[in-house]
């Protein structure tokens, strides 16, 4: 780890941060060409446009043109240095500055949409106003280089201690342990048992619990823990997100999609739901969590849906505001739980452990200073945590840079932070933030409060938006993955859905969201409405909108000149009267996203999409509509990712395969491969229907597509691959060299079972996700025993034999593998010793009894921590598998009983009691306990 610019050479580093970084994964891949920042983002790719422009056939003949437009691009290129190091500086800079380099961010917006306009236009009024436009911008321009000099001064003084590491990328691993051990809060141990053990109590009424505390105090990591501990004894779980714009019938109609009571057959009402719901729970014991809970009122109607039964229900509700907590409690069955702030050793222990690994060995040399920090976090969790991720970043690496930072805390309360001084620990390391990360932090601010926000998503905007810093020999999604890890590290977005240390999405502290809303406003970056009112103030802004979300019920009639301008826009659940599509012009990134509610009849309208020839991301979320797409859109010659995840679309264009710059096409089900597949060589991930009737042609064109990362192909209801078809499909698919994500939910024709099993000879060798299930493979292909790389396997095989478990045992990187069983042989299948080294996972169904036919041998399954076992209650014999007890880091057992043939003497609570009960008496004796799930 070399020394940072502007820092002492005697000052002490921090000794063991290198090798705990090391052990993390951390890695440096070198210095990216060009770091994009807030700014550069928009200079950056007009500096590009204009070179473009210099070397093609619009300025060929117009020799004032290309003299404007290579005098613009110097400039622009000259005062580029100075905007990075602005950014650098951005909190000292003066309000002159900043308005400075305001105005450059708008001329360049501006210029960038004249020369979009020229390029896709071709008559001979565009050209005479481009070069109107043009000498308009130098006039403009000139003003503000002049000005740039004195701009260099200033920043010149404020140079000393600018960190080189900001224009440097890290590619981060896999989120590792030490988020997990941050996530499980330090302290909580005492509180969550404390509720615990007040909801596990034998009475059989209702019972709520309000977890009540202040922002950043850590109620919903304590509920979380609470839930997780409990969940299984209860016949329906789940949780939600409130916010502080409550939509309640989104909110109910979430928690009945996930507690699995209905699909998007009809619209339902807001009382059709709670009625629903409600019929489902009342002879069930059910555990709810609402999180984040800000309304009074909200919470009447939320209520209601939730019978106060005489069955052990429980529910668990987290708010900061002390009204609302006292009104949950409505009955002689509930309690208030305040958060406490942890105590001096509890606010230690997490905070070493986030600086300074699982270990919490502070470096003599920075005790007093940890200290001293940690006095001004007031025991807040939110507080430790966020400054701890700072601390723990590659920018803070010296004592020098510590005493800065205990410095910009300033006079803060050693006793409870109060809620202007806890913005201010965020805005700290918001301005602590590498540049290249800011405009991936801000871009977060699209999104809804309370949203799950998904990296995958993520990943492919940013890119979108030219967020990325592109690196020779560097895969640009895996630096924008770094991205989002780094701001996991650094806990500004939180965790949502991890897998096996992976993180999938993340959710925004609502006070993060104000930090990043408040740079939004300050940098004309992101342009909020949530409501009629909210939509007229904007159509009434003194600058140019650029990047709109419309969120709730934000409804325009009209677009006004500024908001014409807009380049990235986000609608969540937006009303009929949402602004035309054809109004934006520049646009590049659109997003629907339509949630739980929407009506069943109801149409989104795409139709406009053909016109927005800039256009790089479109994804429309809308389950319960209908998309209507236009005839041709071979004209969106930019468009990179086009994800359709709804319930059908109105037609197709049969064009799409001239869009060759294409790189994510996600087709909604039953939506068949594009004709002349073989076109679109860029595709990097594929999800579209195929079948063989007349389609053959097309399934041989997919060997075309060599760049393919991922590929998902089904088949329409009712229809199946021919043989045929099935040998083309996997002749294409053994020259997908680069894949690594393979799903095929295709049903094909019996007599092709015996052809799978030895097929793909030469299978991709990059495979990480295989699932198969929906093939019957006679017994398990021994191609896939070539896997190295294989982390996730599903598997339907009509037998299997303990030879065929060592083939899959022996894959060095399966973490998680489901397997479906017609038949297991005549004798036990046997996991042997040292077979599945890294497995934590494994699903075993059959149509016979598992338990009597699968056992374990000691040192099998190392790794594993959950078991789940499928089969019919008529062939269980009543007992459980053999060498359970072998596998030491089992934590939970979940035994599904598939297709019950009940007896007539016994009813459903019966048959779950007796399988219950003879898997808990089987663990009873185990070390760890494990638990013991039964549906």
């Amino acid at each position: 780890m070399g020394r940072t610019e502007g820092s002492s050479c005697d000052s002490p580093s921090l000794p063991h941060q290198a090798a705990r970084l090391e052990g993390r994964g951390l890695s440096s891949i070198g210095t990216p060409s060009e770091v994009v920042s807030v700014t550069t983002g928009v200079l950056n790719p007009l500096i590009a446009k204009l070179t473009k422009l210099l070397g093609g056939d619009e300025c060929k003949n117009l020799s004032l043109a290309r003299e404007q437009a290579s005098f613009l691009k110097d400039e622009l290129s000259a005062i580029k240095p100075l905007l990075d190091k602005m950014e650098l500086t951005d909190n000292k800079l003066e309000a002159s500055g900043r308005n400075w380099r305001g105005r450059v961010r708008e001329m360049c917006y501006d210029m960038e949409n004249c020369i979009d306009h020229l390029m896709y236009t071709t008559d001979g009024a565009a050209e005479t106003s481009f070069v109107e436009n043009m000498a308009s911008y130098i006039q403009e321009l000139k003003v503000l280089a002049v000005e740039a000099n004195a701009r260099r001064r200033e920043v010149r003084k404020l140079d000393d201690g600018i960190d080189s590491a900001h224009a440097h990328v890290v590619v981060d691993s896999p989120i590792s342990a030490i988020h997990k051990e941050v996530a499980v809060l330090v302290g909580i141990d005492g509180p969550r048992e404390e509720l615990v053990s007040w909801l596990t109590g034998p009475q059989i009424e209702l019972k709520v619990v309000s977890i009540v505390g202040s922002a950043g105090s850590g109620k919903t990591t304590l509920a979380m823990q609470v839930y997780d501990e409990i969940e299984s004894q209860f016949d329906r779980t789940t949780f939600v997100s409130a916010s502080r714009r409550p939509d309640v019938e989104s909110l109910l109609g979430r928690l009945l999609l996930r507690l699995g009571m209905t699909e998007f057959s009809r619209t339902l009402e807001l009382h059709e739901i709670i009625d629903d719901l409600r019929e489902d729970l009342k002879d069930k014991r059910y555990l709810i969590l609402v999180d984040d809970l800000w309304d009074q009122s909200a919470w009447n109607i939320i209520r209601c849906a939730f019978p106060e039964n005489s069955n052990g229900s429980r529910m668990i509700v987290t708010t900061r505001v002390d009204d609302v907590a006292v009104n949950a409690c409505h009955n002689d069955h509930a309690c208030i739980y305040r958060m406490k702030h942890l105590e001096e050793q509890d606010s230690r222990n997490l905070f070493f452990n986030r600086v300074f690994g699982s270990n919490n060995v502070c470096p003599p040399q920075f005790q007093y200073i940890s200290a001293e920090i940690l006095k001004k976090c007031g025991g807040l969790p939110l507080a430790i945590i966020t400054i701890a991720g700072l601390l723990a970043s590659t920018e803070a690496r010296s004592l020098n840079e510590w005493e800065s930072i205990k410095k910009a805390l300033g006079a803060m309360s050693a006793t409870k932070p109060t809620l202007e001084e806890m913005r201010g620990i965020l805005n700290l390391t918001y301005m602590h933030l590498p540049v290249y990360l800011r405009p991936c932090l801000l871009y977060l601010g699209m999104y809804p409060e309370d949203c799950e926000i998904w990296r995958d998503d993520l990943v492919k905007q940013w890119i979108g938006e030219g967020f990325i810093c592109s690196m020779p020999g560097v895969d640009l999604y895996d630096v924008a993955e770094s991205y989002f890890n780094d701001l996991i590290n650094r806990s500004l977005i939180q965790p949502e859905r991890t897998e096996y240390g992976e993180v999938l999405s993340c959710r925004l502290h609502s006070m993060v969201l104000d930090l990043i809303l408040s740079k939004c406003i300050e940098d004309h970056f992101i342009s909020v409405a949530h409501n009629y009112d909210d939509m007229e103030r904007l159509n009434n802004f003194e600058h140019k909108i650029r990047r709109l979300s419309l969120k709730s019920c934000a409804e325009s009639e009209t677009l006004s000149t500024s908001m014409s301008q807009v380049r990235s826009c986000a609608l969540f659940g937006l009303s009929r009267h949402a602004p035309p599509l054809s109004d934006f012009k520049y646009l590049q990134m659109l997003m629907f996203n339509f949630p739980f509610g929407w009506e069943w009849d109801a149409t989104v309208d795409l139709t406009a999409i053909a016109h927005l020839f800039l256009l790089r991301y479109l994804k429309v979320l809308a389950l319960s509509a209908r998309v209507a797409l236009p005839t041709e859109i071979k004209g969106l010659v930019h468009l990179e990712t086009l994800e359709l995840d709804c319930h059908r679309t109105e037609s197709f264009p049969s064009d799409i395969t001239h869009l060759v710059n294409l790189l994510h096409l996600i087709l909604p089900d039953g939506t068949m491969l594009p004709k002349g597949i073989q076109n679109m060589k860029s595709v990097r991930t594929l999800h579209c229907s195929v079948m063989s009737e007349g389609s053959l042609e097309d399934i041989k064109g997919l060997s075309e597509l060599t760049n393919l990362k991922e590929l998902e192909l089904s088949t329409p209801s009712g229809q199946c691959l021919t043989v045929e078809g099935v040998d083309t499909l996997i002749s294409s698919i053994g020259l997908f060299q680069d894949l690594k994500h393979l799903m095929l939910d295709c049903v094909i024709e019996c007599d092709g079972y015996e052809r799978l099993s030895d097929s793909l000879s030469d299978p991709p060798p990059c495979l990480e996700y295989l699932d198969l299930e929906t093939w019957k493979f006679s017994r398990v292909p021994r191609w896939i025993g070539e896997l190295s790389c294989l982390r996730f396997l599903h598997l339907f095989v009509l037998h299997m034999s303990s030879d065929e478990v060592c083939v899959l045992g022996g894959l060095p990187s399966l973490i998680s593998a489901s397997l479906h069983v017609s038949e297991v042989s005549k004798n036990k299948v046997v996991v042997g010793t040292r077979l599945f080294p890294v497995l934590e996972v494994f699903w075993f169904r059959s149509n016979e009894d598992v338990s009597v036919y699968l056992s374990f041998e000691a040192g099998a399954m190392p790794k594993l921590q959950k078991l789940e076992l499928g089969f019919g209650w008529k062939e269980w014999r009543g007992a459980t598998p053999v060498g359970m007890e072998c596998l030491p880091c089992l934590r939970d057992i979940h035994v599904w009983l598939r297709d019950t043939v009940l007896e007539s003497s016994k009813n459903e609570k019966d048959v779950r009691a007796d399988v219950e009960s003879a898997f808990k008496c089987a663990v009873c004796r185990y070390p760890k306990r494990p638990s013991v799930i039964v549906d």
